[in-house]
């Protein structure tokens, strides 16, 4: 691993580091802010961010005003790449379509199947890194914007067990009945629509083996609410499995990180409650 920025920020330091992944055969990039405890050596929680189409690990660190909110509580947030990068990568020239545009799962067609493994990544071997070379604990808990609220839900319910709490703002949360998920799951999983299920967070909640504390803000005026967001069929498939959500549609608020700035500090405080009870990450 290589550090390549590193910048003091309240208390704290904001890192950005480069590695090769195994799981995506390529480098990766991924921002790290650890707060003043973690920098003491003290084991702190984790909250992993996903961000969504276009994006790359700096998006967040640098609009979203992460750090002060880490600072405030104690914790580590790691914010990797939306997607694999390299010239031998595959890729589109659309923007929702391959390099940034990951969508979190394992893909297994050609030719994304060779590096479009977003899922190992994000949810192994990321945090076995970070926990590996940072003093970061075992609690975790996960948050991501449109695409990466999309990735944040799939990845908390497919992986029982290793989130304490899920959020997310204006998440894609029924990729397989929208265009985006629809075009980016034919190229990345195939023509059989019912592979998709395993990536779509409706489905998955009518078997869903846990009830993390869920949080999703969405903006009234988002220009993607109607045709590719659709809360609403998150909220009734929560309602058929018995889960918890609170879902709050925000007047006047769109896409961008402005939303996203307006309610991180609650986010924040979301997460921090379902992680503060063990701050060695033990539990």
């Amino acid at each position: 691993m290589e550090r390549i920025e590193q910048h003091a920020s309240f208390g704290g330091r904001q890192e950005v580091w480069r590695h090769h992944s195994r799981a995506l055969g390529c480098a990766m990039k991924f921002g790290i802010y650890l707060p003043a405890a973690a920098l003491g050596g003290q084991s702190c929680p984790v909250l992993y961010w996903l961000s969504g189409l276009t994006c790359t690990e700096q998006n967040f660190i640098t609009k979203a005003g992460a750090q002060a909110h880490a600072a405030r509580h104690g914790l580590i947030v790691v914010a990797p790449d939306t997607s694999p990068r390299g010239d031998d990568v595959a890729d589109d020239p659309a923007y929702d379509l391959g390099q940034g545009a990951g969508f979190y799962l394992d893909a297994t067609q050609a030719p994304w199947a060779q590096h479009y493994r977003m899922q190992d990544y994000v949810a192994r071997e990321l945090p076995a890194l970070v926990e590996q070379h940072f003093p970061a604990g075992a609690a975790r808990s996960i948050a991501g914007h449109s695409m990466g609220g999309h990735g944040a839900l799939v990845t908390a319910l497919k992986n029982p067990g290793r989130y304490r709490s899920v959020s997310a703002f204006a998440p894609i949360v029924a990729p397989t009945r929208v265009p985006w998920g629809e075009k980016a799951f034919t190229a990345y999983l195939g023509q059989e629509r019912q592979a998709w299920r395993a990536w779509d967070a409706c489905e998955l909640m009518a078997t869903a083996q846990e009830r993390l504390p869920l949080l999703i803000d969405q903006g009234e005026a988002d220009e993607f609410l109607a045709n590719q967001l659709r809360p609403e069929l998150l909220q009734a498939a929560c309602k058929a499995a018995n889960y918890p959500l609170t879902l709050r549609l925000q007047p006047g608020h769109g896409h961008s990180y402005y939303f996203i700035a307006s309610f991180l500090a609650e986010h924040f405080a979301h997460h921090a409650a379902a992680l503060v009870d063990d701050r060695s990450g033990k539990g």
